[in-house]
Formats: C-alpha cells, sequence, structure tokens
C-alpha cells in the first residue's frame, strides 16, 4: 500500500479519437454555445426589460435560463478545449468544480421546471386566485428552496465521490466528471456511494415527476370542463411550452437511465449526456420564444429600442 500514490488530475476520453472528426465537432460544440448563452441570456434581458412580462411564469423562466447558462457552462468550454488538444486533462479540484456546478444546476433545473408546472395549475385552475397564491414572496421562496436543495444535493455527491482514492487509473470514460463513471475508476469501496446517488436521484426524480403529473392532470381536467372552444386553446397554450420543455428533458433523462442493462453501454451514455448538457440549454429558449407571443412582442420591443426605425432616423 505504500506504493500507491493518490492522483492530482483526470484524463477525460472525451466523445470520440477521431482526428478527423475534432475540428467539425468543435465548430459544431461552438456554435451550440453561443446560441444558448445569446438565447438565454436574451431571454433575461428581455424579461428584466419588458414590465410586462414582470409575472410569476416568467420570473421561473428567468431563473431557468440563467440555470441553463451555469450547467452548460461548466461542461461544453471544457469539451470544446478537449476537441483542440491532444491530452484531455482536468485537475482534481477542477473536476470537482465541474461535477458540483453540474449537479447542482441540473437539480435546480428539475425543480424549477415542477415549480412552474405548480404555476401554470394555480393561474388554469385558480384563476380568481391566482394572484394571492403566486406572490412575490411565495415565487422567490419557491426558487429559493430550489436553489438550496440543488446546492445541497450536489454537495453530498461530490463530498462523497471525492473521499474515494482513485489508485487503479485517472482515466475517466466520458467528456466531463460525472459520478458514475468516476466510481468506476476508484479503488475504494463505492456501494455507500451507489446507495446515496440511487436514493437522492430517485427521491429527487419521484417528487419533481409527481408534482408535474399531478400539476397537468389537474389543469387537463380543469380545461376538459371548459364550455368554450377559445377558453379551452388559450389555457392549452399557457402550458403549451412548458410542457415541451419538460418532455425534452425527463424525455432524454428517462432514455438514459430507465434503458435496460442489456441495450447500456458508455458510447449511448455520452450521446445522450450531449443532449442534456448541451443541447436541452440551447433548446429552451428557442421552445419559449417560438411558443410564445408575448416573449416575442418583447422582443420586438427590446429590437425595437436597440435598433431605431428609419423613420425616426429621418
Amino acid at each position: 500500500m505504500g506504493n500507491i500514490s493518490e492522483v492530482t488530475e483526470f484524463i477525460l476520453v472525451g466523445l470520440t479519437d477521431a482526428p478527423e472528426l475534432q475540428i467539425p465537432l468543435f465548430i459544431i460544440f461552438t456554435l451550440i454555445y453561443l446560441i444558448t448563452l445569446f438565447g438565454n441570456l436574451g431571454m433575461i434581458m428581455m424579461i428584466m426589460l419588458d414590465s410586462r412580462l414582470h409575472t410569476p411564469m416568467y420570473f421561473f423562466l428567468c431563473n431557468l435560463s440563467l440555470v441553463d447558462c451555469v450547467y452548460a457552462s461548466s461542461i461544453t468550454p471544457k469539451v470544446m478545449e478537449g476537441f483542440l488538444t491532444i491530452n484531455k486533462v482536468i485537475s482534481y479540484k477542477g473536476c470537482a468544480a465541474q461535477m458540483f456546478f453540474f449537479l447542482a444546476f441540473i437539480s435546480i433545473e428539475s425543480l424549477i421546471l415542477a415549480s412552474m408546472a405548480y404555476d401554470r395549475h394555480a393561474a388554469v385552475c385558480k384563476p380568481l386566485h391566482y394572484t394571492t397564491i403566486m406572490t412575490s414572496t411565495t415565487c422567490i421562496l419557491i426558487v429559493t428552496c430550489c436553489y438550496l436543495c440543488g446546492i445541497l444535493q450536489s454537495s453530498i455527491h461530490v463530498a462523497l465521490a471525492f473521499r474515494l482514492s482513485f489508485c487503479h487509473s485517472n482515466v475517466i470514460n466520458h467528456f466531463f466528471c460525472d459520478i458514475p463513471p468516476l466510481l468506476d475508476i476508484s479503488c475504494s469501496n463505492t456501494h455507500t456511494n451507489e446507495i446515496i446517488v440511487l436514493f437522492l436521484g430517485t427521491l429527487d426524480a419521484i417528487f419533481t415527476l409527481l408534482l408535474i403529473l399531478n400539476s397537468y392532470l389537474l389543469i387537463f381536467i380543469a380545461i376538459l370542463r371548459m364550455r368554450s372552444a377559445e377558453a379551452q386553446k388559450k389555457a392549452f397554450s399557457t402550458c403549451a411550452s412548458h410542457l415541451i420543455t419538460v418532455s425534452i428533458f425527463f424525455g432524454s433523462a428517462m432514455f438514459m437511465y430507465l434503458q435496460p442493462s442489456s441495450n447500456h453501454s458508455m458510447d449511448t451514455d455520452k450521446i445522450a449526456s450531449v443532449f442534456y448538457t448541451m443541447v436541452i440549454p440551447m433548446l429552451n429558449p428557442v421552445v419559449y420564444s417560438l411558443r410564445n407571443k408575448e416573449v416575442k412582442n418583447a422582443f420586438k420591443k427590446v429590437v425595437g429600442k436597440l435598433i431605431p426605425s428609419p423613420q425616426l432616423v429621418n
């Protein structure tokens, strides 16, 4: 045991070793990351500048965009760097930091999506009491709890993961520091880690999914009871963007974690991970901007302020 030395850095295998794919993938992921940043930061700016968007739904959407920016930024720049370097090295502390921010903000995102479902339930099912249910204090309290729960859960995972010894290998078979590939290279007993990951992950998934499913069940029942077709259409349109976002987010997670073990492979994990770490943060502002008239009007208003019309210039 005296000859065993702890690692001070890890090597990320990355997405592919094919040299001919490095530059094309670098360009693709750069474009995805730029769209993610500009889309989400633009969404935050529009919500802050347009007073008509100062409502509970857009308060949650603003936080969702912020979360998307943070957890995409914790992964994508390092992946882009890996396409341009031979040795995809990440320091011990850098790996811990990457894992912390990713796990914290992916958990916060799921909780905010659940909170948005509750907000839509209150808006559709209890429209007369909506303003008294979703007050500013209530919204701030809900979002604060989302952040605290995500940070607490991530802190537990990171503390348990980095108390392990890594003496067999320092090569992580992934493109970022995630829990499963890190446990695979540990020479310590990882049984406790696996139990905690399963318990907290299941608890988080069950809580968020039950809240979302219960909210939408009540929403659909309320919509079916509406006598006016126009009222039904309007009620459904207020939920459509969020429902699409929820379906994409949880659908990719289920594809990764609920597939049979016989079909489970690291290559499949990597593809699913690319989707929910990089593609979903890019899609969220696109979904809300395409499906929401208020966001479109806010965008036109902001653009109108930044770019004066020719008539005003003349």
